[in-house]
């Protein structure tokens, strides 16, 4: 791009969206919002050139994501407008270091939201819940290895419904999968998830290539059997059909798996960074979050194993 001529933010929105492609080797759903987000704010301020962007124009489309609603009359969330704006944090850095004149990328605040309460599950409710997938049958087999491979591997649900037959080598209880951003990371599985896995796989009489396939619906045959892998919405229904089962009144997801892992962890005395390591997170303050569901418990420890020193 000429930096001598004003260019239109809807072109550089569009270089923006390769090098994130070609560059950053960014999945083509992050590329897929950022498109959106971007172009709402073109919706919002029309198309300009790059170096008559304001921080007018900002507060113009702030207001306009704060007041949007969709078809069913919803607004946005904090957490969606903080999404909109960061891709234009990162949009303005990029132009930034193509060396155009523009609005500075640390000008752009974000929202103040609420943390979402994370849903963990104790011990006891996760063996009842898992207790609830009695059976020999493939669907129980296969509901009953995926709630003990979330909670044993802490994976995200997009990462299981990836997971191919021979994802899980045989002859080791670790394997690597690729997460957020296409990052590889190691990942542990415990003999009980393993066993649980190579009994539901023992049982299938298909050679589809996913490790966990779903046994209704319309299937759109392909060659490698992906018309049947499980989507992540199936599995929480999955897991939402046995929370009902075993009459679980908190709200729970396949996250409240993955967070129940990572509870699990600090509270038999790992250590942060190793959680942020085996959860795939890329900055340790989104691990940090899980502190805070810890703190009741160890301040129970403390008062029932650290006594006064004149009772010693």
């Amino acid at each position: 791009m000429n930096k001598n001529t004003d260019h239109y933010l809807s072109d550089a929105i569009i270089s923006f969206l390769e090098y994130l492609e070609i560059e950053k080797g960014r999945s083509l759903k992050t590329i897929e919002n950022y498109h959106l987000y971007l172009n709402r704010l073109l919706e919002c301020i029309d198309d300009k050139a790059i170096t008559k962007l304001t921080q007018e124009d900002v507060r113009k489309w702030r207001l306009w994501l704060n007041r949007h609603e969709n078809d069913q009359g919803q607004g946005m969330s904090k957490t969606t407008i903080n999404y909109h704006l960061i891709a234009l944090r990162s949009f303005l850095k990029f132009l930034q270091r193509s060396g155009y004149e523009t609005l500075s990328s640390d000008q752009i605040d974000l929202a103040k939201s609420i943390r979402k309460e994370i849903s963990v599950l104790t011990l006891d409710e996760l063996k009842t819940l898992v207790q609830a997938t009695e059976g020999e049958d493939e669907t129980s087999l296969r509901d009953r290895a995926i709630l003990l491979l979330l909670f044993s591997t802490g994976l995200r649900v997009s990462e299981l419904v990836g997971l191919n037959r021979d994802s899980i080598p045989k002859s080791a209880n670790e394997f690597t999968v690729r997460g957020k951003g296409s990052k590889d990371r190691l990942v542990f599985v415990s003999p009980e998830a393993k066993e649980a896995v190579q009994q539901y796989l023992s049982k299938r009489s298909d050679a589809a290539q996913p490790m966990f396939i779903h046994y209704s619906g319309t299937k759109n045959m392909t060659n490698d059997g992906n018309y049947l892998r499980l989507s992540p919405r199936s599995v929480q229904r999955i897991i939402k059909k046995y929370a009902r089962k075993i009459g679980l009144t908190k709200r729970i997801s396949p996250h409240s798996l993955r967070h129940s892992f990572a509870t699990d962890l600090l509270q038999s005395g790992a250590d942060i960074r190793s959680v942020q390591s085996l959860l795939g997170h890329s900055n340790i303050s989104t691990t940090q979050i899980y502190t805070h569901v810890s703190d009741p418990y160890l301040k129970n420890i403390h008062a029932k194993h650290h006594t006064n020193i004149t009772e010693r």
